[in-house]
């Protein structure tokens, strides 16, 4: 036989090669939570090995993966009050804002994205305002600008606004232009489907609706033409990466976005794909290291720039040992 694609794969060496997916530490975003309160550092029942900090204990966490090679990181808030209108999103003295402001001087060489939403902050669990028992839209679009001008006037480099409200990146994108940060780029959750992967995320947020669900504004699991949809409208209205999350179920549409956007193309692997690596590692069913290696190359495979992951130390360290990368 003159053709033997198993020439190829014989050595270490030769197999890394002509290897086709290629990743970087610089490409890995850990998602932190950060909550009210002092000498917090409790451990996150539904999440081994993951926690929630306080402002003062966070900088240990974040100095693990500075050296592990992480620069980026995703704030999300666990504030110490909650009212229908999610004020402490926005507010001066937020949960968030401290983080930022602390981070920023502290760890100047940081990358501090921070996740753009009002369940963590709103007393009924929903991304937005309510009437009646419907999420108003236009009306939320109002405060999550907001909340986006506030993180970077706190010190932000970046934000995610992950609620699904139409409209929601022309709204910030205006509201930052106007205030002189037109350079501040946006990460869009764009093709965000409700998911069961995210359970035990709001357990740790303590974010789960009080009522219903939010099957009304994310995304229906069966639909990809309509994640085509969202990617579009949000590209228009000015967002610079457009994220795919889950990941692990939704490599489909990362794909898809690959070949038809412009912009860099994000996945976020959620708690929910954590947590089973987690447990069946545990339970001894699953090769822990070697599925998250797995994994984590399965979404690079698929076309995705950016990965947030809770493993992005693991996985830093994994492409220093040359397991992947």
């Amino acid at each position: 036989m003159r053709i033997r694609p198993r020439r190829l794969r014989y050595g270490e060496i030769l197999r890394k090669m002509v290897r086709e997916t290629r990743m970087d530490a610089s490409s890995l975003i850990y998602p932190i939570f950060v909550k009210e309160g002092q000498g917090i550092m409790e451990e996150i029942p539904t999440m081994p090995g993951q926690y929630r900090y306080s402002v003062d204990t966070m900088g240990k966490k974040l100095e693990e993966l500075l050296r592990a090679g992480v620069s980026a990181v995703m704030f999300f808030g666990i504030p110490g009050y909650k009212d229908e209108i999610g004020s402490g999103a926005y507010a001066e003295d937020g949960i968030i804002q401290k983080a930022l402001a602390q981070a920023k001087k502290e760890y100047p060489e940081l990358y501090r994205i921070t996740d753009v939403c009002m369940c963590e902050y709103t007393s009924h669990g929903h991304c937005g305002v309510l009437c009646g028992r419907d999420v108003n839209n236009d009306e939320t679009l109002k405060l999550l600008a907001k909340t986006a001008l506030s993180h970077v006037q706190a010190g932000a480099d970046m934000v995610a606004p992950s609620d699904m409200m139409d409209g929601r990146v022309a709204a910030i994108r205006d509201l930052l232009d106007e205030n002189g940060y037109g350079n501040i780029p946006i990460m869009s959750y764009a093709v965000k489907y409700a998911s069961a992967f995210y359970g035990p995320f709001r357990d740790a947020a303590g974010s789960a609706p009080a009522f219903g669900d939010r099957k009304g504004y994310q995304m229906d699991y069966h639909n990809s033409r309509e994640g085509m949809k969202e990617a579009i409208l949000d590209i228009k209205e000015g967002a610079d990466i457009i994220m795919v999350k889950p990941a692990l179920a939704y490599l489909d549409m990362v794909t898809r976005i690959k070949d038809t956007g412009n912009v860099p193309v994000a996945a976020y692997s959620v708690s929910g794909e954590y947590a089973m690596i987690k447990a069946g590692a545990k339970l001894g069913y699953i090769d822990e290291e070697k599925i998250i290696c797995e994994t984590a190359v399965s979404a690079f495979r698929a076309g995705c720039d950016i990965y947030l992951t809770y493993f992005a130390e693991e996985i830093a360290q994994y492409m220093r040992e040359g397991k992947i990368g």
